[in-house]
């Protein structure tokens, strides 16, 4: 025992070894990763066998290498014979070891009974959830889905196949199965005979059905496909994907069959089989009088949980006793009785006289919540007994009452009728066929005798339970099911099937281990059952499943033709398993064209035979011979021929390629000669691109294709590139470009390539000219500048504006560089002098500036009328502005004062531009209205500063900072430094830096403009230049290189990319390279003051808190860093007038925060931008136009918008907004009462959800809100109410809610439904559009002859 213990110890202690095993064979659709946990003293042949079972290959059929991780030793394949240990084999405990599972000689693994073929779609498709072996798969018994998909591969251990899952057709594979597994059914089935003659297979139901249960009863597969049995009921593959109730099915498609069996000798099966017969009788309590008629059924609802009840039923013996219970009629529900001549109190209720041979019960799962207005699934739990006995159900003693005795039927017309909420009553009411107890014809006696014996023969037996797991939204069905031959239950679980017990049928009752009660099915389970089928006892009824001996000669015959398509299946099956499919193409030697195709291939076929199949392949048979062509091991990406095969023309394709897989790391090149040529030999080489560099007309020549090897030197490289191109290899400088910009200059002749960094495709350039710049240093030389060019150099279209200054101001500037193309460093020198000559300008626009500003503060002490002062002395100011321009040429200066003046005259209607700065679209307008001032500041305040480093929109217009904290938080704080005021105050992204020098004259850039045509459609006079600009120069610098062709300077004009459909950004951030430009980008340049630093292009929306839209859009403004906020209302003003025609006083409007559409925070006159409100770019803000006088004094106070809601009217009225002094909920609660005329004590708030204006439906707003919060302040959980804007319902607590009937209700919920999405705003019950369940009898949806 010690020694035992011991060993047990030892064992314990002993280190595990990790290994992970990729397989990376084609054998199977999808490739498994295999974890094993092994004690490191197992020996490898063990090793082998326990991966072997894992993944279901035969033992011996493939090899184990050693993978990518940390323990790669070697690569040839592990010894799978040996009798070391894995720790010997180099395995490392405590580590992960990889190990790649790989064809063994060339040939793929064989799977373990791999003659049990499988459909191959079986493999990769598997909804809902999968139960662990030997369990029913309820809510915790779900295991993951990374299941071996070896196990899919064959047929499953029970001897039953699986149905596969098409998408969301599991409700079908239920009820298939359970038909299948149904002798009688299934018996009567084949005995119906298809007449090819009458029908069409594919449209026949019957016979789609005869073909599935003999595949399911004789393939050999593990899973069978169910597409033939949907596509003969007229589904198309969109039908896959809807979700349907399991007795909605059943239902639809016995419907279908009696149809199609109309003629036959099954024309009465499904009611032979599953009709029974129930009475619907009223009973007169005052004279004993009936009226009764009799309904069919198919199958029995029965109610989970009553109407109105917190309690369900225990079990379904309780379940079908309240559903014969009788009801009293009595009060206003009193029953008009015939004989009475009266309205008296009766008795109504439901008789069973008839059960079916297949009893099938519904538990009534699914309901709808009319206080959520939602539909739910009860999981109350539920019993239901392996034998059921139904006699006690029949009430024989009522049926000798003299009144039923006396009533005809004519009785049948009373007023009694079925529950048409309980009874599935969509069948034939023919009451011809009855097999049960007949009281129309039959004397009382003889009644009561054949009751009584129908009571002593009702014992039913359970065998099919279909279960649901999910909820109302959807879930997943699946079948339980005791098979009548072995009294075995199965699990059939779309393609799963596994045993079970009577263990696992009982986790299918539902609920929890608790009490019952309301709340219990809120916890329980979500896996229950949802279907019972029972069987009646009756030996002498009960059928067994067909032998195969005993099969009709056309179900043999089925059986036969069934079994050589599985057979001829199988072996396509195989053939493609065993063919190497590779990309092939072909340089057509006539039409000179990359052809591209698919060669498919066996394995076993030679070099030779695939030659000839590719030949076919490219229809070269006229072009030329065969034995001129060959196929070689090619790389398309990389434009490479990598190997021939000389002398391997009776190679296996299998060796050549590396085996059968699914994808390959390289393609095959069909080459072709010219009869008087000879292939030449490709062995494992590099291909090289060489570019020919010419320094003397600064050109890069297209690329030769050149072969070498990496084991060459430099030295011999040159050799073998001076053959190709006649250039001299002694004054050869070879630059090989590694990646992007990456350029070596190859100076050691010595060295190899594959030492120089040469993989399998590169790119080299080559200059042989003895200029003195071979004796530079390489990166001081002409080659070096050239190749860097070369390499950063894009060509952009420029689209100039309309108003730009004619030729004579370019060719002023350029007058020299125009005869002398070449010469393009003069003629950017003259561009920079340009360039330099504007710091006048500068200092001149600052002294101008500040005089508006002193102007701009007198004119507010003087309270006039500010719009008309400010604008004439802006315009007698700026007079004294000299031009930029003056400087280069006076005549330009002339034309360029009278293109400035024209503009700044001009009817400003007529340059309005709404632009969208990196975030919105931009119009096709040519400037905008706040920049009609080109040369000139309309800003009282001018400290200006530039916001091209802010940060980009996030989606819906928020930005990536918040614009203003709480108001209450921060206002006493100090200036909140942001990532943009912070580079922005420094200076980085300023056009010119403190001193005014340019920064584009501190690194010179390639810079190359000249006219171009322009594109059709381009409009006409629209002028264009082609620009070939260095990427990585600044937009800064590139503006200023624009400026001789636009004719203003560059803070006067802005830059707009153009995308696909002529969308328009606007690029600002002038610090910023080119670098997300790429060669033909279209940039449009505009007229237009752009922004400096300090100003900030702000976007105005009105506020309109009771409208439909809330949110409108008016117009683009500039504030400034400093400027306060009422002298930005003042600026907004003549704005407003002139463009949107709104004449407002400034203290008729406040300006406020915007987050998206919610209204935030309100700014007050004296709050100064960047010190008391944060600011970015594309900033964005409401305006609001106030009916009064602003009640908004100081920042302790708090604006909340309110809204009332009236239960007893069912409507909201208006917003009105509510000024605090405080956040006390007291306070609110008075101000709520002050306006409306509520009593304090009833007043009951609610905080508003989601976006402003927080709409929500009236069916919802009643109960779905959380009133009367329990706080005494706004600003606590779970109101969190710290900033202007909130939205506040509020209602009387002693009015009571309106009462809709069922028409108001479904009427208002139309209408709130089309409200709120007509606003945009989420409405709170939408349930899914579910398609209706058809089957189409003659195959097509477009004719429904279904009943429903």
């Amino acid at each position: 025992m010690k020694k035992k213990f011991s060993q047990v110890e030892s064992a314990a202690e002993e280190p595990r070894v990790l290994c992970i095993i990729q397989d990376t064979t084609n054998s199977k659709t999808v490739n498994e990763r295999v974890t094993l946990n092994l004690p490191a003293s197992t020996p490898l042949k063990r090793l082998f066998e326990d991966v072997a079972s894992k993944v279901g290959y035969v033992n011996g059929t493939f090899d184990l290498m050693w993978g990518n991780g940390d323990n790669v030793i070697d690569t040839s394949p592990i010894d799978q014979n040996s009798d070391r240990t894995i720790l010997d084999a180099g395995f490392e405990p405590g580590k992960k070891n990889f190990l790649h599972l790989t064809d063994k000689d060339g040939e793929q693994p064989r799977l373990m009974l791999e003659s049990s073929a499988t459909d191959d779609s079986a493999q990769d498709r598997f909804i809902g959830p999968l139960p662990r072996e030997g369990s029913v798969g309820c809510s915790n018994d779900y295991v993951s889905q990374s299941y071996s998909y070896s196990s899919v591969l064959s047929k499953s251990e029970t001897g039953y196949v699986g149905l596969v899952n098409q998408a969301m057709t599991c409700y079908l594979n239920s009820l298939l199965q359970t038909l299948f597994m149904t002798p009688e059914f299934r018996n009567a089935l084949y005995k119906w005979e298809f007449e090819e003659s009458e029908e069409d297979p594919v449209t026949s139901i019957p016979y789609q059905l005869q073909r599935l249960f003999v595949l399911l009863q004789t393939s050999k597969k593990r899973a069978i496909e169910t597409t033939d049995v949907t596509r003969s009921f007229g589904w198309d593959s969109s039908e896959a994907w809807q979700q349907h109730d399991v007795q909605e099915l059943c239902r639809v498609m016995f419907d279908a069959l009696e149809q199609k069996w109309k003629q036959t000798e099954q024309a009465d099966l499904i009611n032979q089989l599953y009709q029974g017969k129930l009475k619907d009788y009223v009973r007169c309590l005052e004279c004993g009088y009936e009226g009764w008629r009799i309904d069919t059924y198919l199958d029995i609802p029965l109610v989970i949980r009553p109407y109105g009840s917190s309690q369900a039923f225990a079990s379904v013996e309780e379940a079908l006793h309240a559903f014969i219970q009788p009801e009293i009629l009595d009060g206003p529900n009193q029953y008009f009785c015939e004989r009475c001549k009266k309205k008296c109190d009766a008795r109504k209720g439901l008789r069973f006289l008839h059960f079916p041979y297949l009893l099938t019960l519904q538990l009534k799962r699914f309901d709808f919540d009319y206080t959520t207005m939602h539909r739910i699934k009860l999981n109350d739990r539920m019993t239901f007994p392996e034998e059921l006995d139904m006699s006690v159900f029949i009430d024989v003693e009522d049926e000798k009452s003299p009144q039923t005795e006396s009533c005809t039927d004519s009785g049948a017309e009373n007023e009694g009728s079925c529950h048409s909420d309980q009874m599935s009553n969509d069948f034939s009411n023919d009451d011809g066929v009855d097999e049960g107890i007949c009281l129309e014809s039959n004397s009382a006696a003889e009644r009561i005798s054949k009751a009584g014996s129908e009571k002593s023969s009702l014992l039913y037996e359970l065998f099919s339970v279909m279960v649901h797991s999910g909820s109302a939204a959807g879930g997943h069905y699946y079948a339980c099911i005791k098979s009548f031959s072995d009294d075995q239950w199965y699990s059939f679980n779309d393609q799963h099937v596994s045993k079970i017990t009577q263990e696992d049928i009982k986790k299918t009752y539902g609920g929890s281990s608790g009490s019952r009660g309301y709340y219990s099915s809120a916890f329980a389970s979500s896996t229950n059952a949802y279907m019972l089928i029972y069987r009646l006892k009756d030996p002498t009824r009960n059928a067994k499943f067909l032998e195969a001996n005993e099969y009709p000669e056309h179900i043999k015959q089925l059986v036969q033709k069934e079994r050589e398509l599985e057979e001829q299946e199988k072996r396509q099956r195989e053939i493609e398993r065993n063919t190497c499919k590779i990309k092939l193409f072909c340089m057509h030697p006539t039409k000179q064209i990359m052809m591209e195709n698919k060669l498919e291939v066996h394995k076993d076929r030679t070099l030779k035979e695939a030659v000839e199949i590719a030949y076919k392949l490219m229809d070269l048979e006229e072009a030329v011979p065969l034995d001129c062509c060959r196929l070689v091991k090619y790389d398309e990406f990389h434009d490479y021929l990598e190997r021939s095969y000389e002398g391997e023309e009776d190679t296996p394709m299998g060796l050549l390629l590396g085996g059968v897989k699914s994808t390959y790391m390289f393609d095959l090149l069909l080459e072709t000669r010219r009869p008087d040529q000879i292939f030449q030999c490709y062995k494992p080489e590099v291909m090289v691109k060489v570019h020919v560099v010419d320094l003397k007309t600064e050109s890069v020549a297209p690329p030769i294709s050149v072969r070498a090897y990496l084991n060459q030197t430099v030295s011999e490289f040159k050799q073998l590139i001076s053959k190709a191109t006649n250039l001299p290899a002694e004054t050869m400088r070879v630059v090989l470009e590694r990646c992007y910009n990456d350029l070596r200059l190859l100076n050691v002749s010595s060295k190899t390539l594959k030492a120089e960094g040469f993989f399998r495709s590169n790119k080299v350039f080559i200059e042989s000219s003895e200029s003195l710049d071979r004796h530079v240093a390489y990166t001081d030389s002409h080659l070096w500048k050239l190749l860097d060019r070369h390499a950063n150099t894009i060509r952009l279209y420029v689209s100039l504006p309309e108003q730009s200054p004619g030729p004579q101001f370019r060719r002023t500037v350029y007058q020299k560089s125009s005869g002398d193309s070449g010469n393009l460093d003069e003629a950017c020198e003259r561009v920079k002098a340009a360039v330099g000559n504007m710091k006048s300008v500068e200092a001149i626009l600052e002294e101008s500036t500040e005089k508006l500003k002193s102007l701009s503060l007198q004119q507010q002490q003087q309270e006039g009328d500010n719009g008309d002062s400010s604008k004439s002395t802006e315009a007698s100011d700026f007079e004294n502005i000299e031009s930029p321009l003056n400087e280069i040429d006076s005549s330009a200066s002339a034309e360029n004062r009278e293109l400035e003046n024209q503009i700044q005259i001009s009817d400003p209607e007529n340059l309005q531009s709404e632009e969208r700065s990196d975030s919105d679209v931009n119009n096709d307008r040519s400037t905008s209205s706040v920049d009609s001032d080109i040369l000139s500041s309309s800003h009282s305040s001018d400290t200006l500063c530039n916001v091209d480093n802010a940060p980009l929109p996030l989606a819906n217009g928020l930005d990536s900072h918040s614009i203003t904290s709480s108001r209450r938080s921060k206002a006493n704080q100090g200036k909140k430094e942001t990532w943009d005021t912070a580079e922005e105050d420094s200076g980085t992204d300023s056009e010119y830096d403190e001193s005014g020098k340019s920064r584009g004259e501190a690194q010179y850039m390639y810079f190359k403009a000249e006219p171009h045509a322009a594109d059709e459609g381009s409009g006409e006079g629209q002028k264009w230049l082609m620009v070939h600009v260095d990427k990585r120069i600044t937009l800064s610098a590139f503006k200023q290189h624009l400026e001789p062709f636009v004719g203003v300077p560059s803070s006067h004009f802005k830059v707009f990319r153009v995308y696909a459909s002529n969308q328009e950004f606007e690029s600002v951030r002038l610090n910023e390279t080119l670098s997300s430009f790429s060669d033909d980008n279209k940039i449009t340049i505009r007229l237009g003051r752009a922004l400096k630093k300090g100003e900030y292009r702000v976007k105005v929306y009105q506020l309109l808190v009771n409208e439909p839209e809330p949110c409108k859009f008016l117009l683009d403004a500039v504030f400034a860093k400093g400027m306060t906020v009422r002298q930005s209302k003042e600026e907004l003003l003549p704005q407003l007038r002139e463009q949107c025609g709104l004449d407002l006083t400034i203290d008729r409007f406040r300006l406020r925060k915007k987050t998206w559409k919610n209204p935030g925070t309100v700014f007050l006159d004296y709050h100064i931008y960047e010190e008391d409100i944060s600011i970015s770019s594309n900033w964005e803000v409401f305006l609001e136009i106030l009916d009064g006088a602003e009640k908004m004094k100081s920042m302790s106070q708090l604006a909340v918008l309110s809204k009332r809601w009236r239960p007893s009217e069912m409507k909201l009225d208006s917003f009105q907004e509510v000024v605090l002094e405080s956040s006390s909920v007291e306070e609110l609660k008075e101000k709520l009462s002050e306006i409306s005329g509520i009593p304090l004590e009833n007043i009951e708030f609610a905080k508003g959800r989601g976006t402003f204006p927080c709409d929500i439906s009236i069916l919802e707003i009643h109960q779905d809100l959380d009133w009367n919060p329990k706080v005494s302040t706004l600003n606590v959980w779970p109101l969190y109410i710290c900033d202007d804007g909130a939205v506040i319902f509020y209602r009387d607590k002693s009015e009571e809610l309106m009462e809709l009937t069922d028409e108001q209700r479904n009427e208002l919920m139309k209408k709130e439904s089309s409200r709120l999405q007509k606003t945009g705003h989420r409405v709170t019950y939408s349930p899914r559009k579910e398609k209706a369940l058809k089957i189409y009898l003659d195959g097509a949806p477009n004719k429904d002859l279904t009943q429903d």
